[in-house]
């Protein structure tokens, strides 16, 4: 193992970079960097020697031009054990490149950035930094290539314990991420730019349909204890965003599970739904209980009357940030898993105690796509982020609703859209009082979630996320006390259902709309 003398760094993401080159310098690595990251090295007290003091040419065209020369591919290149390589290099005066340390532009951020300029798209496609990261892959036999600050603290305690040197299992290693970092940003970009329309104005649109070629790449965050059952095996893989469930930061309790992770997405995708401070309760992908209030701590204790029995053991997810007073109300309960957009100091100090529990702090972000495996392919569909507007609303009977069981309705068919299908909730104006869900028949549905309220039910409401086939779901839920019905309409049976809720005085809207969720 030769010992590494000299190391090129630019990146983007500067994490952890300049204890690493400190640690560098610290071994006898001579460090060169390019712009930013020169700046940052310099300012942090450490010596570090510009890009264009190598190549003997300045940094030109706005940064585009400045890694792209022979004196640093023909350093990163070069074949030590080549004596020809040796020559030619030795000729034009091209120094040796031992260590490549690159992290590329953050072209998957921008584009995801809401009304992002083509310009930007554009100019956040990086060049110079894919060319280092692939000779030096290329050549990992003499250079080592660091694309990730994950990767840091491994490779400097490695230097340490052998003189400044890496082993080649260690370059290889190296090398194979480096490569799967190159393929997975040149899939964004192509994944990207076929969204772009040539009208003139190059716009980028929203993925309004499917590209002809699926390019999925993601990142293992973590391997997991095992999948829904201990017999499988299991894995968190996440994008490049850096938003969402999967790129979530948990501050303390056990590691998640498997099935931990799939109620914390469905707790977070409902309390999604509403710009009022809300909880939702998750158990096995249903909420058992969710509710609105003036606080959280309010929304808590409403959403818990639903359905304290299953609420034991739950998933929650909330939309704002958690207090000390929410959090003395749910650390009152064994709580699987809390979602929150963030914690605060008083919060985190009620829940500490609880060691056990997983406190998850998830940054904003929205699936756009939902897939699903299948046997040979994969299924693939546009997220439900359907909102309903008032020209959707249809009053089908003779009897409109109430402002009162209007705004009933409405919570309850923002809920309702998170249950299994077949899937029936009963609700008061902003509390969730009985869920039937995942039942084979709609009518069974209506008679579940009546048993399982826990709550009165005279004077709810009741939602259905598709249409009824027959009469008697409505029958049900008129037995069961409700007062009106928001669903999608569409069956033949429609005249029948709605003579039923006539005859039993219920109120009806219709969506046009489903929500099927399987």
């Amino acid at each position: 193992m030769s010992k590494i003398q000299r190391a090129i760094l630019s990146v983007t993401d500067k994490s952890g970079l300049v204890d690493f080159a400190r640690k560098l310098a610290a071994s006898g690595v001579e460090l060169v960097s390019t712009g930013g990251t020169a700046k940052l090295l310099r300012d942090s007290g450490i010596s570090v020697k510009d890009i264009s003091e190598l190549t003997g040419f300045p940094e030109m065209l706005d940064g585009r031009v400045k890694t792209l020369h022979p004196k640093v591919h023909g350093g990163i290149l070069h074949r030590r054990e080549d004596s020809a390589h040796r020559a030619a290099v030795a000729e034009h005066g091209i120094p040796a490149i031992d260590m490549v340390v690159v992290n590329l532009y953050a072209f998957e951020k921008t584009a995801a950035k809401p009304g992002v300029h083509f310009e930007e798209l554009i100019e956040n496609i990086d060049i110079g930094g894919p060319s280092m990261i692939r000779s030096a892959a290329k050549n990992f036999q003499d250079v080592a290539v660091v694309t990730s600050p994950s990767d840091y603290n491994a490779i400097a305690e490695e230097m340490a314990r052998s003189g400044g040197a890496l082993s080649r299992e260690t370059k290889w290693r190296l090398a194979q991420k480096a490569f799967a970092t190159t393929a997975a940003y040149d899939s964004a970009i192509a994944s990207t730019l076929e969204r772009v329309r040539l009208d003139g104005n190059f716009q980028l649109e929203a993925p309004s349909s499917f590209p002809q070629t699926l390019r999925l790449q993601f990142q293992k965050t973590m391997d997991l204890r095992y999948g829904e059952n201990p017999h499988q095996k299991a894995a968190m893989y996440a994008d490049a965003t850096g938003t969402g469930v999967a790129n979530a930061h948990q501050l303390q309790g056990k590691e998640l599970s498997y099935n931990n992770i799939v109620d914390l997405q469905a707790a977070w995708d409902l309390a999604q739904e509403f710009d009022v401070p809300v909880c939702a309760i998750i158990k096995h992908t249903n909420p058992c209980g969710t509710a609105t209030g003036k606080t959280l701590a309010e929304a808590y204790v409403r959403a818990l009357e639903c359905d304290p029995v299953s609420a034991f053991g739950g998933v929650i997810g909330v939309n704002r940030a958690i207090d000390a007073a929410a959090a003395t109300e749910m650390a009152k309960l064994f709580l699987e898993v809390i979602a929150a957009p963030s914690f605060d100091a008083a919060a985190k100090e009620v829940f500490a105690p609880k060691k056990n529990l997983r406190l998850v702090e998830v940054p904003a972000g929205q699936q756009t796509w939902v897939l699903k495996n299948i046997s040979g392919g994969m299924l693939v569909q546009d997220a439900d982020l359907h909102k309903l507007a008032e020209s959707d609303l249809k009053v089908v009977t003779q009897r409109a609703p109430t402002p009162e069981e209007k705004r009933a309705l409405l919570f309850a068919w923002k809920v309702c859209k998170h249950v299994k299908s077949n899937a029936i909730l009963y609700a008061r104006d902003g509390q969730t009082v009985g869920v039937g869900a995942g039942q084979m028949s709609r009518v069974d549905s209506c008679k579940v979630g009546a048993m399982k309220a826990q709550l009165p039910l005279k004077g709810t409401v009741a939602a259905s996320d598709a249409f009824f086939p027959f009469p008697d779901g409505v029958e049900e839920i008129a037995r069961a006390g409700a007062t009106a019905i928001i669903q999608p309409g569409g069956s033949v049976r429609d005249q029948e259902v709605i003579e039923a809720a006539d005859r039993l005085g219920l109120a009806m809207i219709f969506t046009g709309i489903r929500h099927f969720r399987h």
